[in-house]
């Protein structure tokens, strides 16, 4: 039997081995990278709300204070000026927190102070509220961002847009300005202007202007904190003494985070936490208060300080009631009449009624109130409210 040869068994080539070993070896370490890669992804996109919500906390948001301009100043100063020169020169003595009336010919007025920075959506509502009232006992004033854009309504309130308007910014100094500039206005056009309102364009009356002006001029017992039992607290239909009608608050969880946004000792000496103060900007003043507000420099040049937190920093919301509660306490009832519903804020903005939300129910939940008669006023509404309101009007809001 021939012998049979023996094949032998083919080598394996070693570059061939090295590339399949070293083939093999990428794909364990690609897939250990693409592993880890995954899982660091996954983390991120998982701890995302929680930085979400964690942020301002940690990382200080960039400063939203915009300085008011050395020019845009001194022309408030000037005006400011004028106005308090008016005041002292005017034959007509004006009311104040504590002020006697001695003449029955007096008729004393409000005026109402719009601040805005878009159309008066409701003018409408308010054209119809003041439709009824006698021409004598009230003026209208419009502080208008001149950046904004803002359409002036047809109607009564057109020719009573100031002209010496500036930009206003949310949250910061250029909002007290705006305000003080109404009521320097408001001083200065009128002696027998006795009630200041501060209002928005996203607020709407709750009563006929009837009951407004009784309530603020002549009633008794609207103020509920303070009861007026004296049969010589009215002359000639007339309070004797008025006051002012703004929300002060002295406890409250954020006060001191706020009180520390300009920086932990920027306040001092003038304004130490004691005595600082919250509350809403939309308040009503007595003459005399209105008069403080814009004679003040000292806390002024306090709270247009530029603040490092924007969450913290509402400048227009502390100012005025630090700078009536350390000037005359016992003159403010330290409660607003503006309604406002706190229910789901977001980012320091109150809750917005929407249309469906409007009937005569709400409107009588919004009126009640535990330290007046009832609420005057009421925001915040989104403008499409205006059709639902106005269909309720003359049945509901202005029959009191």
């Amino acid at each position: 039997m021939p012998h049979q040869q023996e094949h032998p068994k083919p080598q394996r080539n070693i570059i061939s081995l090295m590339v399949e070993t070293s083939s093999t070896n990428s794909i364990k370490i690609g897939t250990k990278m693409f592993s880890t890669q995954f899982v660091v992804i996954f983390s991120l996109f998982l701890s995302l709300p929680i930085l979400f919500l964690l942020a301002p906390r940690i990382f200080p948001s960039h400063n939203p204070s915009i300085p008011i301009s050395p020019s845009d100043e001194q022309e408030d100063f000037v005006l400011f000026r004028k106005a308090i020169a008016s005041a002292s020169a005017s034959a007509t003595h004006y009311p104040s927190a504590h002020s006697h009336l001695t003449s029955k010919s007096k008729k004393l007025k409000i005026a109402f102070l719009f601040l805005t920075n878009t159309d008066l959506f409701f003018a409408p509502l308010w054209e119809q509220f003041f439709k009824s009232a006698d021409k004598n006992l009230f003026n209208i004033y419009v502080h208008a961002d001149p950046h904004s854009n803002v359409t002036k309504p047809s109607g009564i309130f057109f020719s009573h847009f100031i002209p010496d308007a500036k930009r206003t910014y949310r949250a910061s100094p250029t909002l007290i300005s705006a305000t003080r500039r109404l009521l320097a206005n408001a001083i200065l056009d009128d002696p027998t202007n006795t009630y200041f309102a501060v209002l928005s364009q996203y607020c709407i009356p709750l009563h006929s202007f009837k009951y407004v002006y009784n309530s603020l001029i002549s009633s008794k017992s609207f103020d509920l904190s303070s009861p007026e039992s004296d049969p010589e607290s009215t002359q000639y239909n007339m309070k004797i003494q008025h006051k002012s009608f703004i929300e002060i608050i002295s406890k409250e969880r954020r006060l001191w985070k706020r009180y520390v946004a300009r920086g932990k000792y920027a306040m001092m000496p003038e304004v130490p936490f004691q005595k600082f103060r919250t509350g809403s900007q939309f308040f009503i003043l007595t003459r005399r208060h209105a008069l403080m507000v814009i004679e003040d420099r000292r806390l002024w040049n306090k709270f247009k300080l530029p603040c490092y937190r924007e969450d913290e920093c509402y400048p227009e919301e502390h100012y005025f009631p630090t700078l009536l509660s350390m000037q005359d306490p016992d003159g403010c009832t330290k409660y607003t009449l503006t309604k406002v519903n706190w229910t789901g804020t977001r980012n320091g903005h109150p809750y917005t009624y929407k249309a469906a939300e409007i009937s005569p129910v709400l409107i009588q939940k919004l009126r009640q109130s535990n330290y007046s008669s009832s609420y005057l006023f009421a925001r915040k509404f989104e403008p499409i409210c205006l059709n639902p309101l106005m269909k309720i009007a003359d049945k509901v809001i202005f029959r009191d």
